[in-house]
């Protein structure tokens, strides 16, 4: 395998910006994209949750592309989340677009930090555009 030492940041939302990551969804969707991140060979350096878009820091393998690595995670949450919870008001879904930017290991900690601390970030209104941005519209 090549070396490679690439860090992805991406973010995505729920289809038509729905607020209906609860605390439950939440967890489910964490620990199954860290599950296919995994399978993926991908790290996850770091991953956190709004109730309606979630943000990923990730070093995707040389394996895939990014559009790849976001289809397959995107596609195995809203299935599980689908088949755990078939009550839900609506079909759960994530928008087709996503967003992607990438940083260097001088800005892990930076991006890393970002994620970890959303709650605090959305609350306070200190968003950074270029890591909420989820389409080119």
């Amino acid at each position: 395998m090549p070396f490679a030492k690439c860090y992805y940041h991406i973010v995505w939302a729920t289809k038509y910006r729905a607020a209906i990551i609860d605390s439950k969804l939440q967890s489910l969707i964490k620990e199954i994209i860290q599950q296919k991140s995994r399978e993926l060979h991908s790290p996850i350096l770091a991953i956190d949750a709004m109730p309606d878009h979630i943000h990923v820091a990730v070093q995707i393998s040389t394996q895939l592309s990014v559009a790849e690595w976001a289809r397959r995670v995107k596609g195995v949450s809203s299935h599980e989340v689908n088949a755990a919870f078939p009550d839900l008001e609506t079909t759960f879904a994530w928008q087709k677009s996503y967003g992607v930017v990438t940083f260097g290991e001088k800005q892990a900690g930076f991006v890393v930090n970002y994620i970890t601390n959303q709650r605090e970030h959305h609350a306070n209104n200190h968003l950074y555009a270029l890591l909420e941005n989820t389409d080119d519209g």
